[in-house]
């Protein structure tokens, strides 16, 4: 009898689900060789691993764990970013334009592809004839070459945007994004511009969008051609093509802290995947943030930036401020050649930080504002003070500081003094903590957790054959189309021509009589 039952009970699990039992075939393609955008990528293949799918995985970091559904083609040696942005000259500058911004990851975007389509197990998989796959998931980051393996291998895309949303996302579901109310991605503004904001937000979206249609996206194409060409028979399809048939987008953003804006059904928020439930800390962690009784200050500038990496001058700096609080703090530092320490400063290579921030006695983070860590600190309500160094990183601390949970300091200028005065503000002034609190009420009220509605989806997209129906034929006609010139054209040209057509008659047969008038005058001058 229990046996009919277990297999009247796997026979239910085979109809609600069967991809867990068959499971689908996943290319999943991280390119970027920065740690912390496929720490947070590995979330999405974990789960999908979890759920009964075979992952190919094309990424720069092994996974920790062997998983007998992953297939792993590991780009090495990796792309060493230093050698091209040097660290020391992050520390040092205080704020790059959004033009260089843009610039450098157009330029980050294309290095990177490149590197990665040269190894040669990637060239393998681009020459291959056997690999057969349900969907290629890929991060959303300057990488737009890689989308041709969706065209090789007869898939749909999903891609996963790492730093939120873009106005080119917009444009390939289907949307043109409201420059009066949306800013672009680089700027930390409100849909409450002011007129020169607005200006400004046009001049810069509008520079972005001609400079990827007529200058970066070409460079992807012949990108594309080169590594792709010789080994797919017919023309290739056009980059911008596979772009606007992309049939989901995961994008890291979150309705609490973002800005609302126009969607489609194939965009989804998934701010906060990463984010989950507290594991127990080891014993000298757990031990030496229990027994804080004034509470901890808690300190890491990510996986890329490296506290070794301060010039000396800054780490006395930030030591002789630490010494002088009565809280304890932990300090992510990579090796111990910082010397002595004070008695409440404990520092290591590697911290869970998740698992810390959710500590009762942690009672701010200092961070670079990056938004995988920022948006840690949002959900479990700690206080920031945001040392942000470049990218992304001041447009998050720019919002964290408007949203009122957090301040912020110029890393080549703080002194001492800065950093012991804005600790003591976060910590001692409860308006911090309650707006953190306040905030973090609401990133963690969501329907479902992001990463199971992420995957929810992405199965979604297999069952249903892409799924064209969750974004607009608009991604697909001419911008003169979608704005109806054409139409409005054409009502002109009609009202041009109802007024234009009558005039011209009034004026020929006024033109006429005249004429005839004329003539019988001069019959009767005559007579």
């Amino acid at each position: 009898m229990m046996q009919r039952l277990s297999l009247y009970g796997w026979f239910l699990l085979s109809l609600i689900s069967p991809q867990i039992i068959n499971g689908f075939n996943v290319l999943f393609m991280g390119p970027f060789p920065a740690p912390s955008h496929w720490l947070w990528l590995e979330h999405f293949q974990k789960d999908l691993l979890k759920r009964g799918h075979h992952v190919t995985s094309v990424n720069n970091f092994p996974a920790k764990q062997p998983h007998p559904n992953l297939t792993e083609i590991i780009i090495d040696p990796k792309f060493d970013i230093p050698y091209y942005f040097p660290k020391a000259h992050i520390f040092t500058m205080r704020f790059a334009s959004d033009f260089q911004n843009l610039q450098l990851w157009w330029h980050v975007g294309m290095t990177t592809s490149e590197h990665a389509l040269n190894d040669p197990k990637i060239k393998k998989l681009i020459a291959s004839k056997d690999y057969k796959f349900d969907l290629l998931i890929l991060e959303q980051f300057f990488h737009e070459s890689f989308l041709m393996f969706a065209h090789k291998f007869q898939c749909p895309i999903v891609t996963i945007g790492t730093m939120g949303y873009a106005d080119n996302m917009d444009h390939n579901m289907g949307l043109i994004t409201p420059w009066s109310i949306i800013p672009h991605l680089v700027l930390p503004h409100t849909d409450r511009m002011t007129f020169s904001q607005r200006a400004y937000n046009t001049y810069l979206s509008l520079y972005d969008s001609l400079m990827r249609k007529w200058v970066y996206i070409p460079k992807m194409q012949a990108m594309a051609e080169k590594h792709f060409g010789p080994f797919i028979e017919g023309a290739l399809p056009s980059v911008k093509d596979l772009e606007r048939n992309i049939s989901l987008m995961l994008i890291n953003s979150h309705r609490s802290v973002d800005l609302p804006r126009p969607s489609m059904p194939g965009l989804i928020d998934v701010g906060g995947a990463h984010i989950m439930p507290a594991r127990p800390l080891p014993t000298e962690l757990q031990t030496f943030l229990d027994d804080a009784s004034q509470g901890v200050v808690y300190f890491s500038l990510g996986s890329y930036m490296k506290s070794t990496d301060m010039p000396a001058e800054r780490t006395a700096t930030i030591l002789q401020a630490f010494s002088q609080l009565k809280q304890k703090v932990l300090w992510k530092y990579e090796n111990d050649t910082i010397g002595s320490l004070p008695s409440n400063i404990m520092i290591q290579k590697w911290l869970p930080q998740n698992d810390i921030l959710a500590h009762r006695n942690v009672k701010i983070f200092i961070t670079h504002g990056g938004i995988f860590g920022t948006q840690e600190g949002i959900h479990w309500g700690i206080p920031m003070l945001c040392i942000p160094l470049y990218g992304d990183q001041h447009r998050n601390s720019i919002k964290a500081v408007r949203g009122g949970y957090a301040r912020s300091l110029v890393f080549s200028q703080m002194s001492s003094e800065d950093l012991v005065n804005n600790i003591n503000l976060l910590i001692n002034d409860p308006q911090y903590k309650r707006k953190a609190v306040e905030v973090s009420k609401k990133f963690r009220d969501n329907p479902i957790h992001p990463l199971k509605e992420a995957s929810y989806w992405i199965e979604y997209i297999v069952r249903h054959k892409g799924a064209p129906h969750l974004k607009s034929y608009g991604a697909h006609i001419p911008l003169y189309q979608y704005l109806l010139l054409d139409v409005f054209a054409c009502a002109l040209l009609v009202v041009f021509v109802a007024i234009w057509l009558p005039w011209r008659l009034i004026k020929f047969l006024k033109k006429l009589g005249s004429k005839e008038s004329n003539g019988r005058l001069e019959k009767c001058k005559k007579n």
